[in-house]
């Protein structure tokens, strides 16, 4: 028994800041931000908790690296390469990563993230658009403009409260709270999704290629 016990810690993998952030990451796609502590993340990898402030500062810096890791996930545009068309990938790349890690939007609008991958994703962006023509301070305005749209989408899609295939039963249990008289375009709205006219489904390359083609004409 003894002997089976060595021979399983010799071949548990050494730890490391790139084995934590993969298991931290997966704690927190599983159950949120709110599933990671150190204690439970020590569990995960089967180690004595204080040996991950070998590695870590603290779970501020878990979260940070673990952003990072998700921001590494998303398409980087290319200074020179045709601007309209790396922002759209850009940013459909940007709404699916985040789509994938529900958790990760909000730490990237609400902390200062300046991981590698961050520097990398904006240095490359703010290139792409300077080589294209912009002016530095419209391309800082460009890209926030573009990431505003992202992670508000991204928000809203993770968190509303009715599914795709139910809005049609909620149109038509809410018609009643929107009386033709009081709301007449609201109501008209609600009786072509009820009718199946119109699914109802907002649409994030809409939002985004309105943006893009705003700049291609400031650009012109």
């Amino acid at each position: 028994m003894a002997k089976n016990t060595s021979s399983r810690k010799s071949e548990r993998l050494p730890l490391s800041r790139e084995r934590i952030l993969w298991a931290a990451l997966r704690l927190a796609d599983e159950g949120g931000l709110e599933a990671l502590s150190m204690r439970k993340l020590a569990q995960a990898l089967e180690v004595k908790a204080m040996s991950l402030y070998n590695h870590v500062a603290n779970r501020d810096d878990l979260i940070d690296g673990i952003v990072d890791s998700v921001v590494s996930e998303i398409e980087v545009p290319k200074p020179g390469a045709d601007w309209k068309i790396a922002m759209r990938r850009r940013a459909i790349s940007a709404h699916e990563v985040l789509l994938l890690h529900p958790w990760a939007t909000m730490p990237l609008v609400s902390r200062v993230n300046v991981g590698p991958a961050m520097l990398r994703y904006v240095d490359s962006t703010l290139g792409c658009l300077k080589e294209a023509g912009f002016s530095f301070e419209m391309a800082d305005h460009a890209w926030n403009a573009i990431d505003s749209h992202v992670y508000g989408f991204t928000l809203q899609e993770l968190n509303f409260p009715i599914e795709a295939s139910a809005y049609g039963d909620i149109a038509a249990a809410y018609l009643p709270q929107i009386p033709a008289e009081q709301y007449p375009y609201m109501n008209q709205l609600t009786h072509q999704v009820i009718q199946g006219d119109y699914d109802g489904l907002h649409d994030f390359e809409f939002g985004l290629d309105l943006i893009l083609n705003g700049l291609e004409r400031l650009l012109k």
